[in-house]
């Protein structure tokens, strides 16, 4: 059959649409050779003469689902032409479309191989052809995203992500059915092992809950969510900030519910307390942290990393006694360097060992709060700064002014000798030529008077 394709319009001086899929024939032929293809040739026909053309493309949408097994060279071609009468031609695709994506997320029977690929290109056909605002999009994405994840296919979803804000906002879609859609993100991520990406839309979810209606912040769906995005915080080897999820109303409203309360408490103590408070913690609600199935390991694992980056953060002096780092860690002070070591690693302090000294040196450091605390602490370090940074100008700018009198007295000096020395060279110069003029003025002065002198008979 004559297969249609997918293929980019030619630059338009207008800016318009561009035509993703050729096809050439009226309806009533289009239909028809789907029907042909279908082997549902007779009914479709009667229905076309009948000029009933809903019920002809819905009879042929309907009898699709034996596309999933055409052979290969035909499958794109009939799709694309199936997928354009659905979307061009009806009245409203929504039905359609639905049969349509049902049909592809089916396995292809008739290419092993190669059916996941011609499947996704077939969604990904009807997504590019609805408008950027049709908001039957968002099934359709809806769609493909059950589909990747079926088949594992993370990294060609990864590339669509930062789309996904504009394109909710194009298809007016409701704060119900994008907390839906970030949900399905979560959970496809974190299955495949993007611990971070599932955090952060798990975080989108719980923003889409409406912070003015108190009702819906405190819901049973509320809660759950934010249960579930603190527990995978607190587990996460990469998450050591709190502060985005503690600012949530969802999560803060843990704080007044009887069964998620322990929760709040317990962020509170993550975001910034220290390890002894979680040893409190677990001293006072004992067996709490089995009973929620949390790794306590490695919570207090996590806690000691914590600490240790409160306490670099908190040392003005910028170096850390082996002794404090082992009283604050509850650890002994042998196994000090591992956890420095380990504190580096995860990106929360910089800075480096002297074993010399048995000191921690703070190079640079992560606050996990920063409040009023943190301010007056900066403040305290900026006075400093600004006190040596003055010590430090005052002795160069008295380095500045002895360099520039000894360089004074230099070139006066210079002067002095320069002065002394042309005197006496021109003293002893003035003698010496005075007395050559002096002689030899006396000798021609004797020969002219010799030559002047009249001669007599006697000097015959």
């Amino acid at each position: 059959m004559a297969a249609p394709s997918t293929a980019p319009a030619p630059a338009a001086a207008a800016p318009v649409r561009p035509r993703l899929v050729f096809v050439d024939g009226t309806f009533g032929e289009l239909v028809q050779e789907l029907a042909d293809y279908l082997q549902i040739s007779e009914p479709v026909a009667a229905l076309v003469a009948k000029n009933k053309n809903e019920e002809a493309l819905a009879a042929v949408v309907e009898a699709s689902s034996s596309l999933n097994a055409a052979p290969e060279k035909d499958f794109t071609g009939t799709y694309n032409l199936l997928i354009h009468l659905a979307i061009n031609e009806s009245q409203d695709a929504t039905p359609y479309l639905r049969t349509i994506c049902q049909n592809l997320s089916k396995p292809v029977t008739s290419s092993p191989v190669n059916g996941v690929a011609l499947a996704l290109n077939a969604l990904q056909a009807v997504f590019n052809l609805l408008a950027p605002t049709n908001a039957l999009r968002y099934n359709v994405f809806m769609s493909i995203l059950h589909f990747l994840r079926t088949h594992g296919l993370y990294d060609i979803l990864r590339p669509t992500l930062a789309q996904l804000p504009g394109w909710l906002a194009d298809w007016d879609v409701s704060e119900e059915a994008a907390r839906k859609l970030y949900l399905e993100i979560a959970s496809f991520a974190a299955e495949q092992g993007e611990a971070e990406e599932s955090y952060q839309h798990l975080l989108k979810a719980l923003r889409t809950f409406d912070a003015s209606d108190d009702s819906e912040v405190k819901s049973e769906e509320a809660e759950q969510l934010s249960v579930r995005a603190l527990r995978t915080a607190l587990l996460s080897s990469t998450q050591y900030d709190f502060q985005d999820l503690r600012v949530l109303p969802t999560v803060q409203a843990l704080a007044d519910s009887d069964k998620s309360a322990v929760y709040a408490q317990l962020l509170d103590i993550f975001a910034e307390q220290d390890l002894e408070d979680y040893n409190d913690f677990c001293e006072e609600h004992e067996g709490w942290v089995e009973a929620q199935e949390l790794d306590g390991e490695q919570l207090q694992r996590k806690m000691r990393l914590l600490t240790f980056t409160s306490l670099a953060a908190s040392t003005q002096s910028r170096q850390i006694e082996y002794s404090r780092i082992s009283k604050a860690l509850q650890v002994p002070v042998e196994d000090v360097e591992v956890w420095a070591i380990d504190v580096i690693r995860a990106g929360l302090v910089e800075g480096k060992l002297s074993q010399q000294q048995q000191v921690f040196l703070v190079h640079r450091t992560t606050y996990r709060v920063f409040g009023e605390k943190q301010w007056r602490e900066l403040g305290t370090r900026v006075d400093q700064w600004r006190n040596s940074l003055s010590s430090v100008l005052t002795v160069l700018r008295r380095q500045q002014a002895e360099a520039a009198a000894a360089k004074d007295r230099e070139a006066q000096e210079l002067e002095r000798k320069l002065a002394n020395a042309g005197l006496e060279g021109s003293g002893n110069s003035s003698g010496h030529q005075g007395g050559n003029r002096n002689r030899g003025g006396a000798r021609g002065q004797q020969q002219r008077n010799q030559q002047q002198r009249p001669r007599n008979d006697n000097d015959d």
